[in-house]
This record gives C-alpha cells, structure tokens and sequence, in this order.
C-alpha cells in the first residue's frame, strides 16, 4: 500500500495510514473508499440500506402533484432509468400530460447523456448537461448561478450526491424531493453486523455516513440487536462519526451523539476532515528517544508506519494510559482480546509487540512486576507541542 522514499528505510504513507475507517454508504462507497485508501486508510463497507425502485408510492405521487400544482424553477434528473419510471409512474396515475407540461416549463437539467436520452424519448429537451456526467458539476453550475428563492426540484435515486439537497437549501433554495426510490434494509445484514460490531469492539476509529437514511438504518439495527447503548457509548467516546451534512448527522443528534461535519457537503471535504480529525486524536509519546504516534491499528516510530497485530496495539493502549509506570501482567492481560488466557499470552503478544515496533527499548521489563513504557520525561514538553 505505501512507496517507498528516496532515503533507505523510509515509508511514505497517507495521512490516515493506520486508522480503519467503516463505510456506511449504499452508493459511491467505490469513490468514497477508493478517497480513503489512497489517503492510507483501511476501510471496511457495509451498506446500511438498499435501494427499490418506487412502483406506486404516495411521497412520489405527492411530489408530482406538488410540480404539477406550482412548476418549479428548476428540475434536475439524475438517471434516465429513475426519470423514465417517474413519467411512467405518472402515465399510470393519469398525470402524465400534465408532468411533461409542467417540466415543459421548467429549466431542466440532465446529468449525463443517459438521463438526456430519458428526457429527448419523452419529447422533451434539456437546458444543459455537464460533460463529466457529475452531480457535483450540476451543483456548482446552480450555485454559481445562485439558488436563494428559487425552487428546484431534484429527481432523487438513493444518494444523488452526499449533500447535494443540503448545499441548495443552505444556498436559500426551495428543494422539492422526487423520492423515485425507496431506501430499505439491506438484503444481507451480515456486513452491516460486521460493521456494527466493529464499532462496538474499538475495530474502528471512523465511521463515515453520506445520508440520513443510512444512519438512522444503523441505529435501528443495533436497536434491533439490544446492542444501541454499546453502539452509541461507541460514537460518543471512540469512534469518530463523521457525517456529510448536518440533515445526515440529524439521526444520531437524535440519540445525543455530536459528529463531525465538513463546510462543503462533498465526499472530498468529508475526506479530507478525517484527514485532520484522526491524526489529531491519536496520542504521541516521546520514549526510549523516539517519537512514538498510536493510531488504531498501527504506530509511528519517528514518522515511519508500523502495522502492530491486534493482541500487541491492544498491549501498548495499556500500557500508554500509564506512560512511564509499570503496568502489572495482570492488568495488561486483561487487556487482551479474548479470555482464557494466562499470564504467557503477555509475554508472547509482548514479543511481538516489540518484533513489530522494531525498537525493543521501547518497552522495558521489570523483573516479577510487569512493563513499562520507557518514557523521556525531558522531552514530553517538546512532543506534546509537535
């Protein structure tokens, strides 16, 4: 995962190299996980929701009423299968004609040729598509354009784009959702235990959300489950949830859970907020002559990258809640995973402990008592301002 430099011996890595980060999104998860591994990251999905199509649902006739009634300045499609369902949807209710007539009137914007396809076959005709076939660009162009007192009504297919309805409404829009979809639970709610689990055990350090829906379809299921309290005493103290938006983060604001939010409601601020937050939160120590950072599945010694097995970062947290003291067996092998373990699965994990730091004085042995780290107190002032 990591190139090395130019100097022998040392290792480029991202800024989230070492973290785990969990991935809750149904769609562009790819994009998002693909942002967070080249950042260094590991990432572990599991869609919290899936995505059906609406055959005959009252929010999506409700909707078509409501563009029929008062036509929207705007109307943005976003896939040709979701917009050909819709006036398909609206032939069967009897309001076809009237939809088309009222889009008529509207400014009507296709994200990619597909979608300019669905509009041309129902005898209509966009007013602009990007190139890049982004929802991103099609925000952009509304924002610059300006969206205060307009409404702009947005063809929704599960997660048109994380934060897309919150960037226009936050601009001053009037936003009328077109819900062509309907979110529910995901077939195989094995990943989403994976995931919910992980969370639970510390697995994770970030646990990433790009939609209401998908937070609110965690929550359920840990209620579910009767693990919610676990679960949110997770996200309050350990796992960092960070949210796209603030109508995502509403879900666990409901349950007294604060998040983190970047200003621009995009995947890539959302990224790059991990990018900050997480280093930010991991704990550096001066010992032994060394700089030693703690991530969560992995530690820097002087700024190089070294993975550390499970049993041996669960050894060393430990042991850094007490830098400097000695930490007896019995209380570092409480701290192991698992149970039915003596005092020997210490010592082993210990030795691969330092096997993986790679710095054997990092942690000293004292005789019949237990281990400690070797911090440089002189020092301490020095680091904890670096």
């Amino acid at each position: 995962m990591y190139d090395e430099e130019q100097q022998p011996g040392a290792v480029e890595h991202g800024p989230l190299a070492g973290f785990t980060v969990g991935v809750t999104a149904a769609r562009r998860a790819d994009e998002l996980g693909a942002l967070l591994q080249r950042r260094g990251a590991s990432v572990l999905h599991a869609p919290a929701l899936r995505i059906v199509p609406l055959a005959d649902d009252g929010e999506l006739l409700a909707a078509t009423k409501e563009i029929i009634d008062q036509v929207p300045d705007v109307v943005v499609a976003t896939t040709a299968i979701g917009f050909r369902g819709w006036i398909e949807a609206a032939d069967g209710w009897g309001l076809g004609e009237q939809l088309l007539g009222g889009l008529r009137g509207a400014e009507l914007l296709a994200r990619g040729p597909k979608v300019k396809g669905a509009i041309r076959a129902a005898g209509l005709t966009e007013e602009w598509s990007p190139s890049s076939e982004s929802l991103a660009e099609v925000l952009d162009r509304l924002l610059e354009e300006g969206v205060d007192g307009r409404r702009i009504a947005v063809q929704l297919h599960g997660e048109p784009l994380p934060g897309f309805v919150e960037s226009l409404r936050a601009g001053g829009a009037e936003v009328v959702p077109v819900p062509v979809y309907r979110w529910m639970p995901p077939e195989d709610i094995t990943p989403l235990d994976r995931l919910l689990d992980a969370t639970i055990t510390r697995s994770l350090d970030a646990l990433t959300f790009t939609s209401a829906p998908a937070a609110a379809s965690l929550l359920s299921r840990a209620e579910t489950r009767g693990l919610l309290e676990e679960l949110l005493s997770a996200l309050a103290h350990d796992v960092l949830p960070a949210c796209v938006g603030p109508v995502t983060a509403i879900p666990l604001q409901g349950h007294g859970v604060d998040t983190v939010q970047p200003e621009r409601f995009r995947l890539g601020p959302l990224v790059q907020l991990l990018c900050q937050e997480l280093p930010a939160r991991a704990r550096a120590l001066p010992v032994a002559g060394h700089r030693v950072e703690i991530r969560g599945h992995a530690v820097l010694v002087d700024g190089t990258l070294k993975p550390v097995p499970p049993a041996g970062m669960a050894l060393l947290r430990a042991l850094s809640r007490r830098p400097g003291w000695v930490v007896p067996r019995a209380d570092l092998l409480r701290a192991l995973p698992g149970s039915g373990r003596d005092e020997h699965a210490v010592e082993t994990a210990m030795a691969r402990l330092r096997t993986a730091l790679g710095a054997p004085k990092l942690i000293q042995t004292v005789v019949k008592r237990g281990y400690r780290l070797a911090l440089d107190p002189a020092t301490d002032a020095k680091y904890a301002d670096a």
